[in-house]
């Protein structure tokens, strides 16, 4: 079996918001390795249709980083990703909450 064959989509969403913002969460389990010790590969990204970030998760590269509308997060420090998952959309919430 090749190990692409044992990457699965976990979550898959887009969704577009009236105010010109986006929500795009893509979760997928892939074989543990050292990159992925979790088994865990994803992205979870709002910000807007033109491309900026608001907010962006991701360990697309294997390593866990925090992007903000001012850029990478050099302070981020993974808490986990279930503490992950929580904290994006606790962020999400409060941005789309603002006048």
């Amino acid at each position: 079996m090749a190990p692409e064959d044992d990457v699965r989509v976990v979550e898959d969403t887009e969704r577009h918001f009236d105010d010109g913002t986006v929500l795009r969460v893509r979760v997928l389990s892939v074989p543990e390795s050292e990159n992925f010790p979790d088994g865990i590969k994803y992205r979870l990204h709002y910000g807007t249709v033109g491309g900026e970030t608001i907010v962006r998760y991701d360990n697309s590269h294997g390593v866990h980083e925090r992007h903000t509308s001012d850029g990478l997060d050099d302070a981020y420090d993974f808490p986990g990703y279930d503490a992950v998952q929580d904290r994006f959309w606790t962020e999400v919430e409060h941005h789309r909450d603002e006048p």
